[in-house]
Order: C-alpha cells, then structure tokens, then sequence
C-alpha cells in the first residue's frame, strides 16, 4: 500500500478517492474519523488519507491526482452588450449581467 493523497479538507479527499474508484482501482481511506483527535495529536496526524491497495495501480493513480489538481487556464472576458471587462471567474457580466456568452 502507498500514500497517493491527503488534505486537511475531507470533502476533497473523498472527491480524489471518488474520481480514482470510478476507474476501478481500489484504494483505502484511512483517518476518516481521526479528526475528532486532534489536539491529542497533531493535526495533520489526522488528515484523512488515501492509500492505493496494488502498488501496481500508484502510477495510474498518480495521474488521476495531478490531473484533479490542476485549474484551466481561463482568461478575462469583455462584455458584448456594455464593453466592461470581467474576470475569468465571471459567467455574467458585473456590470449589466449580461451572460458571458450573450
């Protein structure tokens, strides 16, 4: 067994370990419940964890975590209908709220 991810942030464990269940690979979760611990230990001693079960799959698996991490690249849009200049992130226009596609 080897350590393929761990987070301070349960939910996006479980998202990694959903995405690398969803290819047929068996991993196990472990400190799913260790946060109740903490100040007993450290903290990130209770950081939910997952550990691939065949470390023929660590590769694969590896690949499934770095491809989760990384955001596309997106770029800041100018409005059709008012001309003004919004942020990536925006799917309608700041100003006038005109969709990004309109």
């Amino acid at each position: 067994m080897k350590l393929v991810y761990s987070n301070e942030n349960s939910f996006l464990v479980n998202n990694i370990k959903n995405l690398i269940e969803a290819q047929n690979i068996e991993v196990f979760l472990k400190n799913e419940f260790a946060q109740g611990a903490m100040g007993e230990i450290s903290p990130l001693d209770t950081w939910p964890e997952i550990w691939v079960i065949d470390d023929n799959d660590y590769d694969r698996v590896m690949k499934i975590v770095d491809s989760s991490q990384k955001r596309p690249i997106s770029h800041d849009w100018i409005c059709n209908q008012c001309q003004e200049s919004n942020d990536a992130s925006f799917e309608v226009c700041w100003n006038c709220q005109q969709d990004s596609q309109g």
